[in-house]
């Protein structure tokens, strides 16, 4: 067994499990033990933000995102300054958004009312 201690933190306990591929199984489990500890360390507020990317799935469900919030196509395009058409395309899927647009569609997914605030704040 191994013990993480943080600064003040509650101590956890993590079991390495061996196996008959006991070589493989340490492996593993000591890559869970990391990625723990490291969700440890988030969690604390401790954790040095600039080492972590931001993953943006390749494609987005811009239907389920604007359902979600209730609104209709032209509520959605207006609110969030995208043209009708192109919504109309992405949700019959005949395009996809491209990067920093489907960033900002998992933004607006998220936390659509700070998105709103922003966008209000900014006229």
């Amino acid at each position: 067994m191994s013990k993480y201690e943080g600064d003040g933190a509650p101590e956890y306990t993590f079991i390495t499990m061996r196996h008959s591929k006991g070589k493989i199984m340490s492996k593993v489990a000591d890559s869970i033990r990391r990625g723990l500890q490291e969700a440890i360390v988030f969690a604390e507020g401790a954790a040095d933000t600039n080492t972590y990317k931001v993953h943006v799935p390749k494609k987005i469900d811009v239907k389920a995102i604007r359902c979600k919030l209730d609104m209709t196509q032209e509520e959605f395009a207006g609110r969030f300054g995208f043209s009708v058409n192109t919504l109309r395309h992405w949700e019959q899927g005949s395009r996809q958004p491209e990067g920093p647009t489907r960033a900002y569609l998992l933004v607006i997914e998220r936390a659509p009312t700070a998105v709103q605030e922003a966008l209000l704040s900014s006229s």
